[in-house]
């Protein structure tokens, strides 16, 4: 819990990730922090408490980008901005200077809701535990309904009812082989993001990359990226290593 908490309120910081993103990096994490990763999917309790705890995490982080720069964390703080525009708030810096009182307001908000939090929470836990007792051959169908109407209704298009179907069916394939979705799923979401972000900046600073290690934010995530890349290649480099020290010929 306190490792997705931290995970989620990270990923609720930046500007536009949102909770989603939030529970996948948690689960993939746990899942490869964990001793027994073959009981993932299987009834382990663990991923649903790394997901859950980065899902709530991420909520109240995403108000950090809202109410500091105006920038929606989420989709839900997105509607909310609109609504403080429209009421004649403007979210950004100076908010808590000229207007103390929204920011105690939020406070207050996020009070109420997590003590009311209790109690509905418990009726919807034992509300949904009745879905447990619908037969797969009710459940599995009224889930697919909702799949197709949810991705025609997003472009009203069913080329999109068409790429759900068939991105299912790789799925199934993908863990009916033992690999993972979701990295893929996870590249598909900050894919365009981080692509269009990373050719805003290589415009800015007009295609030079040392800009990126000048400040010590932007250096600390530079750090951690090259490293998040670097460590899945050093137990290779140990074996490869271990395997010359012993007299043996590196593949």
């Amino acid at each position: 819990m306190v490792r997705s908490g931290l995970i989620g309120t990270f990923i609720g910081v930046l500007p536009g990730a949102g909770a989603d993103i939030a529970a996948w990096i948690a689960y993939a994490v746990s899942r490869r922090f964990s001793k027994e990763p073959e009981r993932y999917g299987k009834g382990a309790i663990e991923p649903i408490v790394d997901a859950g705890t980065a899902n709530n995490s991420c909520l109240a982080a995403d108000w950090v980008p809202a109410l500091v720069f105006g920038i929606p964390g989420d989709s839900i703080t997105a509607i909310v901005i609109g609504v403080l525009f429209m009421k004649g708030l403007r979210p950004g810096p100076m908010v808590f200077e000229q207007q103390p009182e929204l920011i105690y307001a939020v406070y207050l908000s996020f009070i109420i809701a997590n003590v009311l939090m209790v109690p509905f929470g418990y009726l919807a836990i034992k509300a949904s535990g009745t879905m447990l007792k619908v037969p797969r051959n009710i459940l599995m169908p009224a889930i697919l309904m909702f799949c197709i109407v949810g991705s025609f209704a997003i472009n009203n298009s069913l080329f999109d009812v068409g790429l759900m179907l068939a991105m299912g069916i790789l799925g199934y394939f993908f863990e009916a082989n033992g690999i993972p979705v979701a990295p893929i799923v996870l590249g598909m979401v900050l894919g365009p993001i981080v692509e269009q972000n990373f050719m805003v900046s290589m415009i800015k600073t007009e295609w030079d990359l040392f800009p990126f290690f000048t400040r010590p934010a932007s250096a600390i995530l530079g750090g951690l990226t090259i490293l998040t890349w670097a460590l899945p290649l050093v137990p290779v480099a140990a074996r490869r290593w271990r395997g010359v020290g012993a007299g043996g010929t590196a593949p």
